[in-house]
């Protein structure tokens, strides 16, 4: 399945059913009055959260909703059925913004959450209601009023705790893969990841994290170059920031200067970025001396004034990964004390 992260859909409630003019008609009562009932409501367009899904891919090929109307009153001031509701599921992480207006009517963040994105009509009333001392036999009533009608832009926003940045083939992948069971496409080139992929981390049995592979940022990617703004969108709601260096790129490039053409990005995008906690991680330390290491890294971080934690890994040689996930295991508890 493709990874469709923004789609834009209208939406209609279901309108208000109209109220009656009826009049009882009853054996030995000749002249009976008023019982025309009132219309029933129209249905809500309502988007629930849903855990098992993954991208908003469903609303690319079906755009307009709309929810049923409520049917019209009756006599023996019997009240229309109300329209039934339209319900849409829609991935955890879900923000939905009025596309005309710019405004963010909700946000979707746990399962089985609803949001009501279009109210639907109030029924009409029966001219029961409009009996008087002065008006014995009132012949008005009211129509259901219109259900609301929207033009929607949803956009999703991966719901993980860690996030990996950096330049593609940096080793993002092959770090999801060591330290969780999700299997994000590992190769010798650029642009193995096209989409983000979600893996958890099993600490022990009672305590893990998500961990979102975010695909690799290249110049420009926060002008949109290489699809750049839409994974840095995913970056939005992770707690801590994880920017994985290759100490050995394939070009021959200085592994500074690469964290640094990163940093650039993410500051054109949101300056906030880069004041998120960020943990620096180098790898492919398999390839440095093992009484080498520790001055590479302290070598690297001096060059960059790099002001959090810095690791030493390597996801294939399985060097420093249970130190960094047990690490990160702590600071999200911590955090979450603090919260």
């Amino acid at each position: 399945m493709h990874f469709v992260d923004e789609a834009n859909i209208r939406v209609q409630a279901g309108d208000g059913g109209h109220g009656v003019v009826h009049f009882r008609r009853e054996k030995f009562v000749p002249r009976g009055g008023p019982d025309g009932g009132d219309g029933g409501n129209g249905g809500d367009v309502v988007l629930v959260g849903d855990e098992s899904l993954a991208t908003l891919v469903d609303f690319r090929y079906q755009k307009n909703y709309r929810a049923e109307r409520g049917t019209d009153g009756a006599g023996q001031q019997r009240t229309g059925r109300s329209g039934s509701e339209c319900m849409l599921p829609v991935p955890v992480g879900t923000q939905v913004f009025n596309e005309e207006t710019g405004e963010l009517v909700g946000d979707i963040v746990s399962d089985g959450q609803r949001l009501v994105v279009a109210k639907g009509g109030r029924g009409g009333l029966g001219n029961v209601h409009f009996k008087s001392s002065t008006n014995r036999t009132p012949r008005q009533s009211t129509e259901g009023s219109s259900g609301e009608r929207y033009a929607l832009r949803l956009e999703l926003r991966l719901l993980a705790h860690v996030g990996l940045v950096g330049l593609p083939n940096a080793g993002k992948s092959s770090l999801v893969r060591a330290v969780s069971a999700a299997r994000p496409r590992v190769a010798d080139y650029p642009f193995t990841t096209l989409q983000p992929v979600l893996g958890v981390v099993r600490v022990d049995p009672e305590r893990s994290f998500v961990i979102a592979d975010i695909p690799g940022l290249i110049e420009g990617a926060a002008e949109g170059a290489g699809l750049g703004t839409r994974f840095l969108r995913q970056l939005a709601r992770n707690k801590l920031l994880l920017h994985v260096v290759d100490l050995a790129p394939p070009d021959g490039s200085d592994p500074a200067a690469n964290v640094r053409r990163v940093e650039r990005e993410l500051e054109k995008y949101d300056p906030e970025l880069l004041g998120r906690q960020r943990w620096l991680v180098a790898n492919k330390m398999d390839l440095v001396p093992e009484t080498e290491r520790q001055d590479w890294l302290d070598l690297l971080a001096e060059e960059l004034g790099w002001p959090g934690p810095v690791y030493g890994i390597s996801a294939e040689a399985d060097i420093g990964l249970r130190r960094l996930v047990t690490d990160i295991m702590s600071e999200l508890e911590g955090e979450r004390e603090s919260e």
